[in-house]
């Protein structure tokens, strides 16, 4: 599947619909941290993982859009998560939108956020700090092959999927498969479609002594 088709399809999904295809096929749910978030609501990207670990330097974000990644590639940044600095700003953003990147999800903080708006490349992250890095820390031997996002380690032989719910990540070996559950999941015609939606009991009439809830009945197939 090329990242052009990648995009149209994830267009009329949402990273919801994948997390329950990821669970129909019985595959881990690669979701991104709680709380990462588009910097422009209604924003979606879609794209081939380009990873870049983080050290202080955008000097990695500019090894990873010479030599390293394709057009429509998104920039997964590893910054672990940190909430004492931000790791990209308008420059890292203009580089990539140069370069014919989609995206960046960033696992950690941006800043220029005005700026970043007015360029318009979507960005994913976990929020915006004024200050950027202090520090400059050697780097590791795999800072273009890998990057974690999260519990979860990513590299190009992945997909990353973004909206106003997150990010989630899926192996591009089965993309095709996961888009097609994702699509029969949106289309079928039943309130509790998707997992952990079934159907809450109907609430009787208050008796004055507690309600016992019959137990969860798990994943709605």
């Amino acid at each position: 599947m090329d990242q052009e088709e990648l995009r149209q399809r994830f267009d009329a999904l949402s990273t919801a619909h994948v997390a329950d295809a990821c669970i129909r096929a019985k595959l881990p749910v690669r979701c991104g941290p709680a709380g990462m978030r588009p910097l422009a609501p209604g924003s979606k990207v879609a794209g081939r993982v380009a990873p870049a670990r983080h050290v202080g330097s955008v000097d990695v974000f500019l090894e990873v859009f010479e030599r390293h990644a394709a057009p429509g590639d998104v920039l997964v940044v590893d910054n672990a998560g940190r909430l004492d600095e931000a790791c990209v700003g308008d420059l890292a953003a203009l580089e990539a939108a140069a370069a014919g990147l989609s995206g960046m999800v960033v696992w950690g903080l941006h800043r220029d956020t005005a700026e970043l708006r007015a360029i318009g490349l979507p960005v994913f992250s976990l929020g915006a700090l004024p200050t950027g890095p202090q520090r400059l820390d050697a780097r590791p031997a795999d800072a273009v092959r890998c990057a974690g996002l999260g519990p979860w380690r990513v590299t190009s032989d992945d997909l990353v999927l973004g909206d106003d719910d997150g990010v989630i990540v899926i192996a591009a070996e089965r993309a095709e498969e996961l888009l097609a559950l994702a699509e029969s999941i949106r289309d079928t015609p039943s309130a509790g479609r998707r997992s952990g939606s079934a159907r809450a009991p109907r609430c009787a009439p208050n008796s004055g002594s507690p309600t016992t809830w019959p137990p969860a009945t798990g994943i709605l197939n």
